[in-house]
């Protein structure tokens, strides 16, 4: 007697294997069995008939932090099929902190994961954060180490390098996220604290990820340029001793696809090597992210003081021009005041002309109306200049995606699995069903440590996903970002439905979510 069969579908399996007609038993959170289940007994049956049965899917970078918490459903990312999340990415997130950062990260990061301040529970280690996680989502979630946070609870956010005393801290501090079964250490060398820290530091703060034969994930320092960066990347894995994953990998100025596709295979002689992108061109972040690097030396509540300093307007126009921004394509996402919700969608550029200043002085304006919370969307390059990436072999799925209620967001959120499995498999033609689901599932199950789960097999846990591969597609647009994918019908998290027919079930208010904190098996891994 089965808790559930899924009877009449074809399994994908997320090993690249070829796809085979099986039903799947499942009892408590695992799968069971494979096979003829004909004449077997189920207290539920899923009818997947004409449909794929596929492992849940995995998205190795995201900003879900704070929706996890918030929004338990998430049917942006459910309705793709996403059953686990990897969180704290980019170095910076809503743990570690103590009490003198927790405000600042909450102040920081408004615009990116969404918690206010009144939303904090009080956790500390990134432990605490992943237990509140747990259970309050239907969604699994994995964690990484975010540098930045580690690095301002024993130096500040200055540039100051650390101390022996302070490196030691550091190190015992990511040691302890490694033993709670971080996945690695992350880093975005664009962001605040951790665009001060040497390729040295880095290097010396990745040893204990070594250790443990975890990975080093970064958002490279991309001001250094593509190959440099990629470059400082490689070094800090292979002196470490960590394997290497960089993220949202694509051509962007200063170097060309093929530039970068050379660069993989060389590197991936040296360090094992992954690496991760959404399937579109376009980029988005915070707008703050072009603010110079000393306003933020002594955290971002101080940094809001620094915005009137003279002469911080023109340097943040200058930073436009260096790094070739153009207000022409870069859009208003998101902004968390109603006075400024109808700038919301708008281009800089039609932003700034309403305002009559000059463009730096009318961005910085913004921004402290906004208090630095500000999201764009960058509508820069064709979508298609990432299909090198997409069928790459150490490609795996990081939909990056930023949720914002009611913002005119990327459409990543709404639309990045779906996409891979629909348009550019049936549309382009870019490789198979098989190979696609892999790159969702079993490829990061694999790197990422995550035991027996991304793959369809007796014993695994039983994330699965149902899908239609005539109709799976993404509908969000960069004009209409927030529509649900299609064609996802059953989505099932340890065992449990968390989507029913396209669409997310309703949990009772008291009812323990099936999502989990979910933590890297570095022994059990292939990584190593």
């Amino acid at each position: 007697m089965f808790d559930v069969i899924i009877c009449g579908g074809t399994v994908v399996d997320g090993t690249k294997a070829a796809r085979y007609r099986a039903d799947v038993g499942i009892t408590d959170d695992r799968i069971t069995a494979v096979g003829d289940l004909a004449n077997a007994e189920a207290a539920a049956v899923i009818d997947a008939t004409g449909q794929i049965v596929a492992p849940g899917f995995v998205d190795v970078h995201n900003h879900s932090d704070g929706w996890m918490l918030k929004e338990p459903l998430q049917a942006s990312k459910t309705l793709q099929g996403f059953t686990t999340e990897v969180l704290l990415l980019d170095g910076i997130g809503y743990a570690p902190v103590n009490e003198q950062t927790w405000r600042e990260w909450f102040f920081y990061l408004r615009s990116l994961d969404g918690l206010r301040l009144d939303e904090y529970e009080g956790w500390q280690s990134i432990q605490e954060f992943m237990e509140c996680v747990e259970g309050r989502t239907t969604q699994n979630a994995m964690m990484h180490v975010p540098y930045a946070n580690v690095r301002s609870m024993f130096c500040g956010f200055g540039s100051a390098p650390p101390t022996p005393e302070q490196m030691d801290a550091i190190k015992e501090e990511i040691r302890i996220g490694m033993e709670a079964g971080a996945v690695g250490l992350s880093t975005g060398l664009d962001y605040i604290a951790q665009c001060f820290s040497s390729t040295e530091e880095l290097t010396e703060a990745c040893k204990p990820v070594g250790e443990f034969g975890g990975l080093y994930v970064t958002h490279m320092r991309y001001k250094l340029g593509m190959i440099p960066a990629l470059n400082e990347a490689l070094q800090i894995a292979r002196e470490s001793g960590s394997g290497l994953h960089i993220s949202h990998l694509k051509a962007v100025k200063g170097a060309g696809t093929d530039e970068l596709l050379a660069w993989l295979e060389a590197a991936r002689k040296e360090v094992p090597l992954s690496f991760d992108v959404y399937p579109y061109m376009p980029g988005c972040t915070m707008l703050n992210f072009l603010l110079p690097y000393d306003i933020w030396e002594d955290g971002p509540l101080a940094a809001m003081e620094k915005l009137n300093q003279p002469g911080v307007a023109d340097r943040f126009e200058e930073s436009m021009q260096r790094f070739m921004f153009d207000t022409n394509k870069i859009r208003i996402a998101w902004l968390p005041s109603k006075e400024n919700s109808h700038h919301q969608g708008k281009l800089l550029s039609e932003y700034v002309a309403s305002t009559g200043l000059p463009a730096g002085v009318a961005l910085v304006n913004l921004l402290v109306e906004e208090r630095l919370s500000v999201l764009c969307v960058y509508l820069e390059g064709d979508d298609r200049a990432i299909d090198p990436f997409l069928q790459h072999d150490l490609y795996m799925m990081g939909s990056d995606g930023i949720h914002a209620d009611g913002g005119s967001i990327h459409p990543r959120q709404f639309g990045s699995a779906a996409r891979l499995l629909g348009r550019c498999v049936r549309d382009y033609g870019l490789f198979s069903l098989e190979d696609a689901v892999y790159k969702l599932s079993g490829h990061a199950a694999e790197r990422f440590g995550l035991k027996d789960r991304g793959v369809i097999r007796e014993g695994a846990i039983a994330d699965v996903v149902v899908f239609n591969p005539d109709t799976v597609s993404d509908t969000a647009t960069y004009d209409a970002p927030q529509t649900l994918a299609a064609g996802i019908s059953d989505v099932l998290v340890g065992g449990i439905r968390i989507v029913q027919g396209g669409a997310a079930i309703e949990f009772g208010s008291s009812e323990k979510l099936p999502g989990r904190f979910v933590k890297a098996d570095w022994q059990g891994s292939t990584v190593r």
